[in-house]
């Protein structure tokens, strides 16, 4: 237990300790969050964005803290409910322990109890004996006084429990008792032992026969008290070891305990050892003889120490013998105390634990001791030397406090020890004997102490001569005593933990007490709840009862039902059999039909062996007539000689004809049987036709018979479900039976009470009312039920309808939307028809545009070409006739003035043409462009239809999952209905779905689908369609282009045939030319005459010749034109090909701007530029061949000195050309077959980027659908936010109207106070005015009457004063309760000011708030954008991706095509090959009956042959005969041989008809053998069929009969079932008769228990009676109370009501005021918020103020230091230029003298005057010495080099030669040159901050003409700015002292930069400060 409630309390204390660190963690993060909280406030942010930032950061630290806060309190939770489990554990465990204690108490109490009952037994027993002895004994006189005397029953009893707790105490206790009483038994049995011996000897000295007697019952009486004994101590046995199982357990777990306790002391101990180790150790030492002297001392310490240690392990070990030799007796002694030892050698443990405690207490102490004495003789001896008191007080006295502490402690722990084992009984013994030990232990302590002060002594010496030590031993002591203190507080803290856990543990005890306690009181109200409850069920099974029989009848009826159903059984079961037994009369009819049918097939075959007897007969028959003729003929030839034989003739005539007869009777009997196999074969076909409709009977048999077996068991179901629902109902009834038979009790026992009552008219009145009220409460029961059942089934059709109503509506809607839907689309449809038809009849128009301006372009490149041979002609024959004489006939004039008039006509036509070209370029143009827009209607539309294709799927998808949704809806209304239907018998209301709805619904969506299929399907034929055209036009492409090869061939060779030709007539004239020079130059004039005629013949031949050539050449001309021209045609096709590709990637890169423009610009470009050089090319080869034409026509003219070479050199050049340009020809040609492939790759990837386009427009409307709806969004929180600023306005305006109510209301409020003040001063005056009568009234007051009257006067005027004080109070209550009304208003007015300002405040909050979102929204709106342009992006990433694996599935596809394309070819080659094999197979056939003839024919001959030779043998043998000379024999033998030979050739006749016969016969047997095996396969199928027939109709009857045995048995079950319930009603009733009987015996008990409850009754009458009478008392007070209060009650009313009234008015009053106030207060609080807001304004701006001033006197403080700088720098500069004033620059004299020499000796004198003026040299003193300069140099020289002995030389760089021809210039303008190249900036200006630039002029002001001027600080700003960084003004060489340009702030002087090698140089001139650069460069050009 104990330690079980330990392991609780660390549980808890582990609990409670999270709870608080989780508490404390809690409290920081509250602490952090309010900190966080309030430094909001100091945080302030300026831009939007920023405080977005901060505010999205502070609600994620605040989410973070939350989720923080969550978890923990999550893990709180789930401590509290680990805790409460514990909790309840600990408690059950605590109920459990507890019971079992009381129990096992109870056991050995009772154990006890008897013990101690047969001890009296026994001593009874033993007195008895006794006495007898003494009887026997009596004359020995013998008296056993010691057995007696130490019998003696010492008794201990015990204290009683102590409430319900056990403890180990109370068990050792029991176990003590048990074994004092074993030990009284084993005395008892030594005492018998001894009295039988005592009797024994008795028998020997011979008693009487009585005595023996007695002796032997004592005997007996021994034995059974000895079988007793043995009993009880086998019973104790056992019980022993059960306690000491029980006592083990403990005990295993309090040595566990106390293990723990003992490892946490000694743990403890090891501290504090080590502690004092450390004590011992941790003195440093100063010096090294210190150190080791303190060592020496500690060393001695720790050997005292562990002497001291060793000595109480010593007295341990000990004490540890002694308790072992203590044990071991005991064990020896008292083998069932072992328990109790080891309690004792535990108890011993902590003794020791505690001694050795106390001796490290002790040791502590003399450690304290011998430090003090230490400390106090260090205080005496060293008080001179070291002064700490102070310090030792206040160790004492901790030291002091710290050995208290350990006293208390060691007194708690001597109280827990104590508490521990202060229940024992035996612990007290054992302490004594610890104290007695403790004793010995303090004689040994005082000794060890005797030897510690020896020690100490000896200490003392030693620290007497280290006196030093006194700081390291007092920072030991300090330390020690940290360690202390650290330890008190540890000690107290473990000490504060035990007290809670004890008080914890109380708190639970008592908790659980009072839990026990409420559970004790629940269950009572339990009991008291449940005797009510069955009182209720009594009176439930009478009515229950009631309803069983009510059930019984509607079995009766369920019973009838059940046989109605049997009889309905019976007949379909009579039905069947009537069935069976039409089944088995067809099958009857058909097995007689099939006999029939054999018997028929056996008659038909019988029939056809007759018949083919018969043909035998008939063929013999024919062969006796054959032979019969054949002997006729013979007869014939021998009528003269037979006569005779005509009667046999006619004999035989009348045998034929009667053979005939018979033949003519065989027929008809042949055609009978042939009738009659035709009549069997319709009987044939329709019994088949009967079988089938026997079949088809069957069939519907068999439906029928399942039919009814579904019935069947739908009825056996529907009994099932019935049964079922009996059953239930049954249950029910039982169960209402059972509560009604409860409430018959209570009727019974209300009845009982009344018949107790006396016989009285209430009685039967309450009788009669208790029945009426149950009967109603049943009646009310059952109503509500059947209420409740009839609204849950009405509740349930409602919803039903509803459901099915809505989802009828929906699919009507969607209905109606598809059917718009598809008007729609068909609507697009025919309008895209018509714009379609519109399209192509535009196109048509078009084209004819086309062809006509194709073939106008064709006629104009004819007349060009015609025109440009013309002109070449007329260029022929101009050099023709500039060669020839000019003796030109007429005739080529005509002919020349004709061509030329030709020609102009030509051009005429031309222009025309021209013209009409450019109208028809115009047309097409804009046919062009209307193309163009059509297309991209076209595609607009396309793109629609996509969309509406795409929303179509979409309707279909959503459709057909509304479908699906609406099919499950109403599969579960169907289930339900289902449901609906077996819980209601009485209703069977069928709600029938109307399934039209629903095929109209799947109708229309396969309509749909088939829609969109049909839609797909023309899309792809249109791109097949485009695809075809585009192979097609590539086709064509080829074509033109290997035609245009093949005209290029002609057209070359065409060409040099020309050139051939043309060549051979040049030469010929060239010759021609040569010999008539010859002639003229050589002949006389006659000669020349001759010659001349000569020539006229030769120029009249060459004429025609020409002509000839002429006409061949129009010929060739014509042959040429019809070729160009279709060539002309090819290339316009090509060219129509070529434009339109051009259109369409026209379209394209219209398409395509945004995907692939730029690869496009840049193909194109390519294309562009390669064309452009090949037109640069062919202009190139053309002019090349128009020089070659002219230097030919040169060559021609030339002179006749070697013109043959040249003109063959030219030739093979030509070639050479002709050649190239081939090559060029063959070049571009496959360049334009790569241009056409181009084209053609751009098409296919026009087509896959069209379907991009596609795709990207698909998604671009989504995307603007998505983009819409957000702006539609962004709209509508537009529009909130203006109608927020409209309500904003609104409420300003209320406000203002506020402020103005208000106002109005101060107004009014001022007026009332006016008025209220007028009226209290005329109260006062009416008062004064009332005074003086008084006054005049009392002077003569006994006058005389008028006195009464003056009185009676008085007394009005009293009254009327009292009247106005009335009035005057009312008034100033009115007063009072306006200044506080008014009061009151002002509260409200700042209430209301204040909730305005909240208002205001919050309105500002949610305009803040609406503000953020709408920033929200923007960047959520961007963020959309951003995230829509990422998505298009992987979209048409996707879409490229799609469109390469669509490419891959294209090619796949086409792939597949061919592959099926050449599977059909192979299908298609594979049917020829069969096809040819049939026919070769029926070739073979043929070719065998060819071979089976040629095999004939070759017997035939072999025959022949034969008989040939035969006839060669007889021939032979007749030449011999000849030769003997027997030619007559020969004659015979010729006549015979040719009588043989006709013989064989009948024969062979006769054989070959017989082998035709054969053959016939043969194809008719065969063609019989295959009509008989079809035969025999119908036969077999039919078999078969019959086979099967007869096994289905087999396994029928046995499935039948299967099923009417199972539906036997299930009637029998039904029937047994049915026993069942009878014999359980019949079980139920005689339970019902039991329960009536038992009834009736309770009712009795009642009656008895009524006679008891009457006899109280009456005296609680009599008891009612006395307390009537105080009631009565009661009332009458009550009455008198009840009048009195309603009196009260009444004025109260009435001064409520009136006060009540009053207050209404009042509050309307203040409402008003209070409405007028809001107002104004609304307005204060609107002007309050623009205030506040200036102010805020006003804040930052003074902040930000602050900030400018701040920075402002920061760059002041800068500003001063760099004028101070600047100050600084100006000075040194003045005194630079101070010093340097008259000083001369060497470098620069030197340079300028170096240049002197350097320049031309023309222009030195400009150097001079320009050095002079330097120098400052007057101008006349330079002209005197310019003058002088022809004299000598020296003086120049001497005068020069006067000032500069002492200059150091510099060094010069060298002249370069490059600059020679600078010379030419003049010094001047070369040095002006130079200043303007140094003045411009050359490096980049260095960066300088806005704080550096300080105006330079500031500086300065004061100084004069020291300071530069305005633009002398401009320039040096600009040297400054154009300066080198690194230059430094403080260093600055001497040459810039005198500064040209900028004196203030330049790095550097421009002159000091180095100067350029061709530059003269000079002196540097003194220039005045203010003056300026260009001043001085104005006075170096003058000079």
């Amino acid at each position: 237990m104990a330690s079980w409630l330990g392991g609780l309390g660390s549980g808890l204390g582990q609990s409670l300790g999270q709870v608080g660190g989780s508490l404390s963690s809690l409290t920081g993060q509250l602490s952090s969050f309010t900190k966080d909280i309030l430094l909001e406030g100091a945080e302030e942010v300026g831009d939007a964005a920023t405080e977005l930032h901060v505010s999205n950061s502070r609600l994620r630290e605040i989410e973070s803290i939350n989720a923080a806060l969550k978890s923990e309190n999550e893990r709180l939770k789930k401590i509290c409910s680990d805790l409460e489990e514990k909790h309840e554990a600990a408690e059950l465990q605590v109920k459990q322990l507890t019971i079992e204690y009381r129990n096992q108490l109870q056991q050995k109490e009772v154990e006890i109890s008897h013990l101690k009952a047969r001890q009296n037994a026994l001593q009874e027993q033993l007195q008895k004996v006794q006495t007898a002895a003494q009887s026997s004994q009596s004359a020995a006189g013998l008296q056993p006084a010691t057995t007696s005397a130490s019998f003696v029953p010492v008794v201990r009893h015990s204290s009683g429990f102590e409430g319900d707790d056990m403890d180990f105490g109370d068990l050792i206790w029991s176990q003590q008792e048990i074994n004092r009483l074993s030990n009284q038994v084993s005395s008892l049995e030594s005492e018998v032992d001894h009295w039988k011996q005592i009797a024994q000897s008795s028998k020997v000295q011979g008693t009487n026969v009585a005595e023996q007697s007695e002796i032997c019952k004592l005997q007996n009486t021994i034995k059974e008290l000895k079988q007793n004994l043995s009993q009880e101590i086998d019973e104790h046995q056992h019980e022993l070891s059960v306690l000491q199982d029980a006592h083990r357990q403990k005990l295993i777990e309090i040595t566990r305990r106390h293990r723990e306790e003992l490892s946490e002391y000694e743990e403890r101990i090891e501290e504090l050892e080590n502690q004092l180790q450390q004590d011992g150790v941790s003195t440093d030492a100063v010096d090294d003889s210190k150190t080791s002297e303190q060592k020496k001392s500690a060393q001695n310490l720790e050997g005292g120490k562990v002497e001291d240690l060793q000595i109480v392990k010593d007295l341990e070990d000990e004490i540890r013998r002694l308790n072992q030799k203590l044990s071991s007796a005991k064990e020896e002694n008292k083998i069932l105390l072992k328990d109790q030892e080891l309690l004792k050698v535990e108890k011993i443990q902590i003794t020791q634990e505690y001694e050795s405690l106390k001796s490290d207490y002790s040791i502590l102490q003399s450690s304290v001791t011998e430090q003090d004495a230490l400390l106090k003789e260090q205080e005496k001896k060293f008080q001179s030397k070291m002064t700490l008191p102070e310090d030792v007080v206040r160790l004492q006295q901790a030291l002091l406090e710290a050995e208290k502490e350990i006293a208390r402690l060691s007194s708690l722990n001597q109280a827990d020890s104590f508490t521990r084992t202060g229940k024992d009984m035996q612990a007290f013994t054992d302490l004594q004997v610890l104290k007695e030990e403790n004793i010995k232990l303090k004689k040994e302590k005082e000794g060890l102490e005797k030897e510690l002060l020896h020690a100490q002594h000896e200490n003392k010496n030693i620290l007497s001569t280290y006196s030093e030590d006194q700081n390291s031993e007092i920072n030991q002591l300090r330390q020690d005593l940290e360690r202390k203190e650290h330890e008190l507080n540890e000690s107290i803290a473990e000490r504060e933990a035990l007290v809670e856990e004890l008080e914890e543990l109380d708190k639970q005890n008592q908790e659980a007490t009072q839990r026990v306690i409420t559970l004790k009181e629940q269950l009572s109200k339990q009991h008291t709840q449940a005797d009510s409850i069955t009182k209720q069920l009594q009176i439930d099974i009478d009515f229950e009862r009631k309803k069983v029989a009510k059930l019984e009848m509607e079995k009766m009826e369920t019973i009838k039902e059940l046989d109605s159903q049997k009889e309905k059984l019976s007949q379909c079961s009579y039905a069947l059999n009537d069935l069976h037994i039409s089944k088995q009369q067809l099958q009857n009819t058909i097995k007689d039909l099939q006999e029939q049918l054999k018997k028929s097939q056996d008659c038909n075959v019988h029939n056809k062996k007759e018949i083919k007897e018969l043909q035998q007969r008939l063929k013999e028959r024919e062969e006796e007539l054959s032979v019969s003729l054949s002997k006729l003929t013979e007869k014939s030839n021998q009528e003269a000689n037979y006569s005779c034989q005509d009667l046999i003739l006619k004999e035989r005539e009348v045998e034929i004809a009667k053979l005939q007869n018979s033949i003519l009777e065989n027929k008809q009997i042949n055609e009978d049987l042939e009738k009659s196999l035709s009549d069997l074969k319709i009987e044939n076909g329709k019994l088949v036709t009967a079988f089938e409709e026997i079949k088809q009977q069957l069939n519907d048999a068999i439906s029928e018979k399942n039919k009814v077996y579904l019935e069947k068991d739908t009825v056996v179901e529907a009994l099932k479900m019935e049964k079922k629902h009996l059953e239930t109902e049954l249950n029910q009834t039982e169960k209402r039976l059972f509560e009604q038979a409860q409430k018959y009790e209570q009727t019974i026992q209300e009845l009982s009470n009344a018949r107790s009552m006396d016989t009285t008219a209430l009685q039967l009145e309450h009788e009669r009312l208790v029945k009426l009220n149950q009967e109603k409460d049943f009646k009310i029961a059952e109503f509500k039920r059947n209420m409740e059942q009839m609204e849950s089934d009405h509740q349930e059709t409602k919803e039903m309808l509803t459901t099915s109503l809505g989802g009828q509506k929906q699919l009507t809607e969607l209905m109606k939307e598809k059917e718009e839907f598809i008007e729609k689309f068909k609507n697009q449809a025919l309008q895209v028809r018509q714009e379609l038809e519109e399209y192509k009849k535009a196109s048509k128009k078009q084209d004819v545009l086309k062809q006509n301006l194709e073939e106008k372009d064709k006629s104009l490149a004819i007349m060009k070409e015609e025109n440009n041979h013309l002109k070449e002609e007329i260029e022929r024959l101009k050099d023709q006739q500039s060669r020839s004489t000019p003796m030109v006939e007429p005739k080529t004039l005509d002919i020349i003035i004709e061509l030329e008039s030709e020609v102009t006509q030509l051009k005429v036509i031309k222009t025309n043409l021209e013209e009409e070209i450019e109208v028809l370029k115009k047309t097409i143009e804009d046919q062009n462009q209307k193309t163009v827009q059509l297309q991209q209607s076209l595609q607009e539309q396309r793109k629609q239809i996509d969309e509406s294709k795409v929303q179509c799927e979409q309707m279909n998808v959503t459709h057909e999952r509304l479908s699906l949704a609406k099919d499950e809806e109403i599969k579960n209304l169907q289930k339900t209905i289902e449901q609906i239907k077996t819980q209601l018998h009485k209703e069977r209301q069928v709600i029938q779905t109307d399934s039209s709805d629903l095929f109209q619904v799947t109708k229309v969506q396969t309509l749909n689908g088939e829609n969109g299929n049909e839609k797909h399907d023309l899309s792809k034929a249109e791109i097949e369609r485009l695809v075809k055209g585009i192979k097609e036009r590539e086709m064509e492409i080829k074509l033109l282009n290997e035609k245009n090869v093949s005209l290029s061939q002609q057209i070359d060779q065409l060409s040099k045939d020309e050139v051939g030709k043309l060549t051979r007539i040049i030469q010929e004239k060239d010759l021609e030319i040569q010999a008539l020079n010859a002639r003229v130059s050589s002949a006389s004039y006659r000669q020349d005459v001759l010659c001349l005629q000569q020539q006229l013949q030769a120029y009249v031949m060459e004429r025609e010749q020409v002509l000839a050539v002429l006409s061949e050449k129009t010929r060739e001309n014509s042959q040429l034109k019809t070729e160009y021209h279709k060539i002309m045609d090819m290339v316009a096709a090509k060219e129509a090909a070529l434009v339109r590709l051009q259109e369409e990637n026209q379209k394209l890169s219209n398409r395509f701007e945004n995907s692939s423009q730029d690869m496009f610009r840049e193909t194109i470009q390519n294309l562009s530029r390669i064309i452009r050089e090949k037109d640069i090319e062919i202009d190139a080869l053309s002019q090349k061949c128009q020089t070659l034409l002219t230097v030919l026509q040169t060559s021609s003219t030339g002179t006749d000195s070697g013109p043959g070479g040249v003109n063959s050199n030219q030739f093979e050049e030509l070639l050479q050309e002709r050649d190239k340009l081939k090559q060029q020809v063959k070049k571009m040609e496959e360049w334009k077959q790569q241009v056409i492939t181009t084209v053609q790759n751009m098409q296919h990837e026009s087509a896959h980027l069209q379907e991009e386009l596609h795709k990207l427009q698909a998604q671009i409307s989504v995307e603007s659908d998505s983009n819409s709806k957000l702006q539609v969004d962004y709209n509508g929180l537009i529009q909130s936010y203006e109608q927020n600023e409209k309500k904003l306005k609104s409420f300003s305006q209320e406000l203002a109207q506020v402020q103005h109510t208000i106002g109005q209301l101060h107004n009014t409020k001022d007026l009332l106070l006016g008025k209220l003040d007028l009226v209290t001063p005329s109260v006062a005056m009416a008062s004064i005015i009332s005074q003086p009568p008084v006054i005049q009234s009392s002077a003569p007051e006994v006058l005389s009457d008028e006195t009464k009257l003056l009185q009676k006067e008085l007394e009005q005027l009293k009254k009327k004063l009292q009247e106005k004080d009335s009035t005057i109070r009312t008034l100033q209550e009115n007063n009072q309760r306006l200044s506080d009304s008014v009061a009151t208003a002002s509260e409200a007015e700042r209430k209301s000011q204040e909730g305005t300002d909240s208002e205001m405040r919050q309105i500002k909050e949610k305009h803040d708030v609406l503000q953020k979102s709408l920033r929200e929204k923007d960047i959520l709106i961007k963020s959309k954008s951003d995230q829509l342009l990422s998505v298009s992006e992987n979209l048409s990433n996707k879409e490229n991706e799609n469109e390469l694996l669509k490419q891959a599935v294209t090619n796949l596809k086409e792939r597949n095509l061919i592959l099926e394309m050449d599977i059909r070819k192979l299908k298609e080659e594979n049917e020829k090959i069969v096809a040819s094999c049939r026919e070769k197979e029926t070739e073979f056939r043929a070719l065998q009956e060819t071979n089976m003839q040629f095999s004939m024919m070759l017997k035939e001959k072999e025959f022949e042959s034969h008989s040939m030779k035969e006839k060669a043998l007889t021939f032979e043998k007749l030449l011999k005969e000849k030769e003997q000379g027997k030619t007559g024999e020969l004659n015979q033998l010729l006549n015979e041989v040719k009588s043989m030979q006709e013989k064989a050739v009948t024969f062979q006749q006769e054989r070959d008809q017989v082998m035709v016969a054969l053959k016939q016969k043969q194809m008719e047997s065969s063609a019989l053998q295959s009509e008989i095996q079809h035969l025999r396969e119908k036969e077999q199928r039919l078999n078969q069929e019959l086979e099967r027939l007869r096994n289905h109709l087999l396994e029928m009857e046995d499935s039948y009969t299967r099923e009417v045995l199972a539906a036997e048995d299930r009637e029998a079950k039904l029937r047994k079932k049915v026993s069942v319930l009878e014999e359980k009603l019949v079980s139920s009733s005689t339970a019902v008769e039991n329960a009536s009987h038992q009834a009736s015996l309770q009712v009795e008990s009642l009656q008895e228990q009524l006679n008891l409850v009457s006899k109280q009754r009456d005296e609680t009458v009599l008891q009612l009676t006395i307390s009537q009478d105080q009631v009565k008392q009661y009332a009458l007070s009550l009455a008198n109370l009840q009048m009195v209060l309603e009196q009260f009650q009444q004025e109260e009313k009435a001064m409520y009501s009136a006060e009540l009234e009053k207050h209404q008015k009042q509050t309307e009053e203040w409402k008003k005021k209070a409405e007028n106030l809001e107002e104004k207060v609304v307005s204060l609080q609107e002007s309050l918020g623009e205030a506040n807001a200036a102010l805020d304004a006003a804040s930052r701006l003074t902040e930000q103020l602050d900030v400018k001033e701040e920075q402002i006197e920061e760059l002041k403080k800068e500003g001063e230091i760099r004028k101070e700088m600047l100050e600084d720098v100006q000075n040194k500069l003045m005194n630079l230029i101070n010093s340097t004033e008259g000083k001369v620059d060497k470098l620069l004299m030197r340079n300028l003298f170096v240049g002197h020499f350097h320049t031309p000796k023309n222009k030195r004198h400009e150097v001079l005057r320009l050095m002079g003026s330097i120098l400052g040299i007057k101008k006349e003193e330079l002209d005197q010495l310019l003058s002088e300069e022809q004299r000598g140099v020296t003086r120049w020289v001497t005068g020069w080099l006067g000032g500069g002995t002492g200059s150091k030389s510099v060094p010069n760089t060298p002249l370069r030669p490059t600059h020679q021809n600078v010379f030419n210039s003049s010094f001047s303008e070369l040095f002006v040159k130079f200043l303007e190249t140094e003045s411009c900036p050359s490096l980049p200006p260095p960066k300088l901050s806005v704080h550096d630039i300080k105006p330079l002029g500031a500086a300065g002001t004061g100084k004069g003409g020291s300071v530069p001027s305005s633009s002398q600080i401009q320039d040096s700003a600009v040297s400054g700015i154009s300066r080198r960084p690194d230059a430094n003004p403080f260093l600055a060489p001497r040459s810039a002292a005198v500064p040209l340009i900028t004196p203030a702030t330049s790095s550097g002087h421009l002159l000091m930069k180095p100067i350029s090698d061709a530059l003269p140089t000079f002196t540097p001139l003194p220039v005045s400060p203010d003056a300026s650069a260009g001043a001085v460069l104005k006075d170096l050009l003058k000079q």
